[in-house]
């Protein structure tokens, strides 16, 4: 999926949602356990309650590695089922992958041929060799960790050379020389609240990848007004607020419902931004 085609589903669905499927075995609805695959059962049915209101899915390898080959299945029944049911989802898989070279072509090799995500997540404090062969796909997406929403962040992300930059700005304006902003996204927590505005200072035009609104208590207000840029440029992350809205029987509509809360919230500041005239 190219830029452009990203940012003309985000204007026509009136939303830049991003729902994790962060499907753990332990919290699904217990009916779902005498299926033959309960998570990719769970998976399904959020996805085809939720797909209305959202632009991109996000599945979580460690909560399908976890299970072994059993999850990994789900996992990659799971991406299937989006490209075949919902072609216009861009589906990422949140890996963060970082290793040498040839380690990470296989990395690459085994998310872009074989899973046919459209986009993984990627660390890139191993530098340019680490990430280079995840950007040998030129209809993939590498989404770098930049800045992220835990407080361990503080730890090395904002930590600052002899001449101010801090780590986190290293990246971004180091990654600028491996990829253009049609291959190359960044993660930033909701919780950073006006470093996004320091953040948009070095990459205006490039998606950011959102995790933390909702169970973490991130802004989606803040995120919108610090983060937005003329073309949305987000993707927001939601993962057990809303895949986790319900417990029995109803939970897909559950979902269904907290995802079209958070896409009417969507909409109205794409409306402000001038990116769509009004709210549907």
């Amino acid at each position: 999926m190219t830029k452009q085609q990203l940012v003309e589903n985000i204007k026509r669905k009136q939303s830049f949602l991003c729902v994790g499927l962060d499907t753990d075995i332990k919290k699904i609805p217990a009916h779902l356990l005498v299926k033959e695959d309960p998570l990719f059962a769970f998976n399904k049915a959020i996805i085809d309650a939720t797909a209305d209101y959202t632009v991109a899915y996000k599945p979580n390898l460690a909560f399908y590695e976890s299970l072994g080959n059993k999850g990994l299945l789900a996992f990659e029944k799971t991406v299937a089922y989006l490209k075949e049911a919902y072609p216009d989802q861009f589906v990422i898989a949140d890996a963060k992958r970082g290793d040498i070279g040839n380690t990470s072509e296989l990395y690459a090799r085994s998310f872009f041929d074989f899973m046919n995500v459209d986009a993984v997540t990627v660390a890139p404090y191993m530098g340019e060799d680490s990430v280079k062969p995840f950007l040998l796909y030129p209809e993939s997406w590498v989404i770098l960790l930049a800045l992220t929403s835990n407080k361990g962040s503080h730890d090395f992300q904002l930590t600052e050379s002899i001449d101010g930059e801090r780590l986190f700005e290293k990246v971004l304006r180091k990654s600028q020389e491996w990829a253009t902003e049609e291959q190359m996204m960044y993660v930033v927590g909701a919780t950073q609240g006006k470093m996004f505005l320091d953040i948009r200072k070095i990459v205006p035009n490039h998606f950011l990848l959102v995790p933390g609104v909702g169970a973490q208590g991130g802004s989606l207000k803040e995120v919108a007004q610090f983060g937005m840029n003329d073309e949305c440029g987000l993707l927001v992350n939601s993962s057990r607020a809303i895949i986790y809205a319900g417990k029995d029987a109803d939970f897909a509509q559950a979902a269904r419902r907290e995802a079209y809360v958070v896409q009417q919230e969507m909409a109205g500041y794409l409306v402000e931004k001038g990116i769509i005239l009004s709210k549907i």
